[in-house]
This record gives C-alpha cells, structure tokens and sequence, in this order.
C-alpha cells in the first residue's frame, strides 16, 4: 500500500465498510472537497490503484483539528498499514488537541481510535444525521 495526497476523486471511488456506509448518504455534494480544504489529508492505495482508505484532519482553529477517516469495505487486510500510517500522520502534526467522533455502537472504530491514542471524553446523544448516538475521543499533545 502506498500514501499519496488525498483527491475528492479518492473519496468517490472509496466503497465504504459497511459501519461508514450508513452515513454515506448524507454526505453533501462537495463533501471531499471540504475535507482537501480542512486540512492536511491522505489516501492509501493498494498496489492495483484500488483506494483502501482516506483520512486526514479538519482544523477548527489553530491547535484544534477534528480527525476523519473513510476506510473500504475491504480495508482488514492492510489494517496495520493503515494504522501505522494513521499514526505517524497524527504524531506529525502541530495541532494540540485532535478531536474524534466515533458511532456508540462501533466497537472496532472505539478499539481503533484508543490504539491511536484518543482518550473518551463525553457521550453525544442523537449526533450523527440519523440520530444515533456517538462517543467523542480526543488527543491532547
């Protein structure tokens, strides 16, 4: 798998695992063009050019960014990839405090963001676009 700069067109091509598909639909036109202008951002690409994942960050304000990540249905095989790029794009970065949102009922994405060093900060009731609750992580530098 290589890194290469995240493209709207990576987020287009990417067929989200079945946890993330569920809010694919609210997904507004422009949508991965916000995020290439949120802030800094990468795509993984498997060796066929097939897109694994994209994630990146969206600042808020200086020292403040929310993390995102959009993986393929298909992305367990190259996970410790992912995670070991993950991780060196977030132990690069400037920001003090990244923030992320995780689904309450997603379990891999809770163990995920703790292997990544978030710590749970607080319970969002009725947060997502169709009303199911999240958990909110983050990671202070």
């Amino acid at each position: 798998m290589k890194i290469v700069p995240f493209h709207p067109q990576h987020r287009e091509a990417l067929i989200l695992q079945p946890s993330q598909s569920l809010l694919a639909g609210y997904f507004k036109e422009g949508y991965g063009e916000a995020l290439v202008k949120g802030g800094p951002s990468f795509t993984g690409v498997d060796d066929d050019g097939n897109v694994v994942g994209c994630s990146g960050v969206v600042e808020q304000w200086e020292n403040r960014a929310i993390a995102w990540a959009l993986l393929s249905d298909w992305s367990g095989k190259h996970f410790v990839k992912i995670h070991k790029a993950v991780k060196r794009f977030l132990d690069s970065t400037d920001y003090r405090r990244i923030e992320a949102f995780v689904d309450a009922e997603f379990e891999q994405g809770h163990r995920w963001v703790n292997m990544l060093g978030f710590e749970r900060e607080g319970y969002m009731r009725a947060f997502n676009p169709d009303g199911r609750d999240a958990v909110l992580y983050a990671r202070i530098r």
